[in-house]
């Protein structure tokens, strides 16, 4: 990929984080790309081609993958602290800013298989993890789709409340979220 169509990408993804998909015009992607709007033209189809190639560049994905829950030790409390640190690590405010400008109605269509690529991917390898730790005795039997999804949610959740609130609700670091999150989370697996 050239220089300026690398600038347009950029400057329309850093936009749609800011104002959303449908505020964000080709004439605001040329300005921030310091370029001609024509040029835009030339290089892409449009503000969907631009975003849709811009989707498929790992610095604007969230890079979520079952190959970044793999280093676990088969301890609860290690393990589901890494599971949150690298989805909260991946997934920053800024990124949940772009997801929510990438789920606009003229163009979800489109982005919605990315996007759910992210929760799939943290949601499939838990389970998986959770069944494997049954397997070894490590846990009981549980309705590991139902905890899975708890988890996911209290991670996606203290990501999107920072993106949307900032520190203005919650003073919680990160870390102190995940370790507080997973000390709550293994009493509650541990009593069943």
């Amino acid at each position: 990929m050239d220089d300026t169509s690398q600038k347009i990408i950029d400057a329309a993804m850093e936009l749609i984080k800011e104002k959303g998909y449908v505020a964000t015009t080709t004439k605001d992607i040329a300005g921030r790309a310091n370029i001609n709007e024509c040029t835009i033209f030339r290089k892409f189809k449009g503000k969907k081609d631009i975003v849709l190639t811009g989707m498929e560049q790992e610095k604007w994905r969230g890079n979520i993958s079952p190959a970044i829950f793999q280093n676990v030790k088969w301890e609860l409390q290690p393990d589901l602290e890494m599971f949150m640190r690298n989805y909260l690590d991946r997934i920053t405010p800024d990124f949940v800013n772009l997801s929510i400008g990438l789920r606009a109605p003229q163009i979800y269509e489109d982005t919605r298989p990315q996007i759910l690529k992210i929760p799939k991917a943290f949601l499939e390898t838990l389970i998986m993890y959770f069944e494997a730790m049954h397997e070894r005795g490590k846990i009981p039997f549980l309705d590991y789709e139902c905890l899975a999804m708890t988890i996911f949610s209290s991670t996606f959740g203290f990501t999107f409340l920072k993106a949307s609130f900032n520190d203005q609700l919650t003073k919680i670091r990160q870390e102190e979220y995940i370790i507080g999150s997973v000390s709550l989370f293994l009493k509650g697996i541990e009593q069943e």
